[in-house]
């Protein structure tokens, strides 16, 4: 299931920066915009597979899951 996130993306002198708006402390630089991009992909990938691990740590051992739509 894909989900749709805003990147939040400028250019600063020679780098470009950016940041997932949606999710907290996902933030990259780098020299193009392509591999901010891209950096910011494995960038909010890595946290969210961070979050889930850590949610469901934190539930074990007896929780159950739920999809939410917003």
């Amino acid at each position: 299931m894909a989900n749709t996130y805003t990147a939040v993306t400028k250019q600063n002198g020679g780098w470009w920066i950016g940041w997932i708006e949606e999710v907290p402390g996902v933030n990259c630089q780098e020299r193009t915009r392509e591999s901010l991009l891209s950096s910011l992909r494995t960038t909010l990938a890595e946290a969210l597979e961070l979050n889930r691990e850590d949610a469901l740590r934190a539930a074990a051992p007896d929780y159950t899951e739920e999809l939410v739509t917003v």
